[in-house]
């Protein structure tokens, strides 16, 4: 008790934002030990992902002294990489709370490290801060952002001079250099750099433009920003490639931190794109295309039999796969390991080079030769030779390309999804997704399951368990459990990075009957019932 209130009452004395300070010595000075001690028994560890958790005083939350120190170490190891004083950090922010304040500090401990701090000129979406880097020529660049995660957090990524994100070994010695930051004050602390004028915006507006051909441009499209930062950035480049503005709902359309339309801020969770659906019902629109808050994925919903319905990612990586490979776009498609194996199977077809990866794009955006790369979470890259991350609108344009393209041929983007199943059969994925709040239990589900594998999952045999965490020679290490079933079938089970969830991707293939007028509907009720049965047993397994 003595320790974590000798902690507290140290970090109060050095916290140079007296919101934060006043917060935490109101904690102490209720005895509140439970709080704090949630709040000093760890620190937010610096990883490939860099940081993201909840806003609050102290190791384990996001604040201005996490950042200071954050940035303090990654100055720190790009110089001992080489970087010569002068040379620039490209730093840009989300509309979150403190995210321009995050971005601030950042500009400060480079520029008193004798680094050039140049800031994004106001709240942007991540791919354009990815762009930015390689269009200045900066040696990284930070994006604070905590994506898609709930109001309450805010998170800090790192990226490095090629434009991708980190991953090991340089996760590893930032942190190393995190933890041997002194104290906040010794800090060296310059000016606040050279804010961006607006042509960065417009270079990069008018990059993403340029990726469509001349075509058709007749579509009625509803969008929504969710309160994010990609609103004014996707209005401008549809506009420059020459559709209609697109509607959006209202009460989502201004950056907005605290989301409060929405449980939680992403257009994969249940009822956050109602409002979107439900304007496309009443003006009578072609396609949803959404954001998430940093405009990195796009979310894409069609009119079915039964009303509007959200395309999964594995859908929307597959019909803008084939709209590349349509259009003759050479080199690897890449995909992470728990998206479907379509890609795989459409880039052998094409006499392409596939690759698959760990999740996240900080892998998918490293491999040589890049064509395209998508991650089922809604995470698209289209442009690798300008974006070497996820870009939701980049995303966006393409699919309101190939959306307009078969409204003028008499089609729709689901004759488009039933095309792709007719000639490679029906891939047909679905996710089960548990939220824990008890953090011990999600490692424990992963060693029930690796102590006691089944041997059948829906009735399908399991032909091969491959545990990810001895890796292999394709793959490095990480957390996952890969069970091979009969007839394609496939099941990845592995903890979230970002999120305290265990995820489960499931993958049935369901050859579609040639000449059958109704064969597509059919292949999709029995992969529907074999999906059911797979989730039904993976459940009583992992005892979740």
């Amino acid at each position: 008790m003595t320790d974590v209130l000798a902690a507290a009452r140290a970090w109060a004395a050095e916290d140079p934002d007296p919101q934060t300070r006043a917060e935490l010595e109101a904690l102490i000075g209720a005895g509140d030990l439970a709080e704090l001690e949630d709040r000093f028994r760890g620190t937010l560890e610096f990883g490939t992902a860099g940081l993201r958790g909840a806003l609050g005083a102290g190791p384990n939350r996001m604040n201005r002294v996490v950042v200071l120190r954050a940035a303090a170490g990654l100055a720190r190891y790009l110089l001992d990489l080489g970087a010569s004083e002068g040379d620039s950090v490209v730093i840009g922010y989300d509309a979150r709370r403190n995210s321009d304040v995050f971005a601030r500090d950042t500009a400060e401990v480079m520029t008193g490290a004798g680094l050039r701090a140049l800031v994004l000129p106001r709240p942007l979406p991540t791919p354009l801060l990815a762009f930015a880097i390689r269009d200045l020529g900066c040696v990284a660049g930070v994006m604070v952002t905590a994506s898609h995660n709930p109001p309450q957090d805010n998170g800090y990524k790192v990226y490095l001079g090629d434009g991708s994100q980190i991953v090991p070994p340089a996760d590893a010695e930032i942190a190393a250099r995190i933890e041997a930051v002194g104290a906040v004050a010794d800090i060296p602390r310059g000016r606040s750099g050279s804010v961006l004028g607006e042509e960065i915006v417009a270079r990069y507006e008018q990059t993403v433009a340029a990726l469509v051909g001349p075509g058709p441009r007749d579509l009625e499209i509803v969008y929504t920003p969710l309160h994010g930062v990609g609103g004014t950035t996707v209005q401008r480049v549809l506009d420059r490639a020459g559709f209609r503005a697109p509607h959006e709902p209202p009460a989502q359309a201004e950056p907005d931190g605290a989301f409060p339309t929405v449980a939680f801020p992403n257009p994969e969770e249940p009822g956050a794109m109602d409002q979107a659906m439900a304007l496309a019902a009443e003006v009578g629109a072609d396609i949803v295309v959404a954001n998430d808050p940093d405009a990195d994925r796009c979310a894409v919903a069609v009119p079915g039999p039964h009303g509007w319905q959200m395309l999964r990612g594995d859908e929307v990586g597959a019909l803008l796969a084939q709209h590349l490979l349509a259009r003759g776009k050479h080199g690897v498609y890449a995909q992470s390991i728990v998206s479907s194996s379509l890609l795989g199977v459409m880039a052998a077809e094409a006499g392409e080079e596939h690759a698959e990866t760990l999740t996240g794009f900080k892998w998918i955006g490293r491999i040589p030769g890049l064509a395209f790369g998508y991650e089922e979470a809604l995470g698209y890259c289209v442009d690798p030779e300008h974006v070497k991350d996820k870009d939701g609108v980049s995303a966006l344009l393409l699919i309101c390309e190939l959306a307009a393209a078969a409204k003028a041929a008499g089609r729709t983007v689901r004759d488009l999804l039933d095309d792709v199943a007719r000639r490679y059969g029906l891939h047909a994925t679905d996710q089960l997704s548990v939220r824990f709040t008890d953090l011990a239990a999600i490692p424990a589900t992963m060693q029930r399951l690796r102590e006691q594998p089944p041997t059948s999952l829906g009735g399908l045999g399991v032909v091969r368990v491959d545990d990810l965490a001895a890796g292999s020679a394709d793959l490095p290490p990480t957390d996952g459990l890969r069970y091979v079933l009969e007839d394609r079938a496939r099941v990845i089970v592995r903890p979230s990075g970002t999120e305290p969830k265990v995820k489960c991707y499931l993958e049935v293939v369901v050859p579609v009957e040639d000449g059958v007028e109704d064969g597509v509907d059919a292949a999709r009720i029995a992969a529907s019932g074999r999906l059911d049965a797979i989730r039904g047993d993976l459940q009583k397994a992992a005892g979740l």
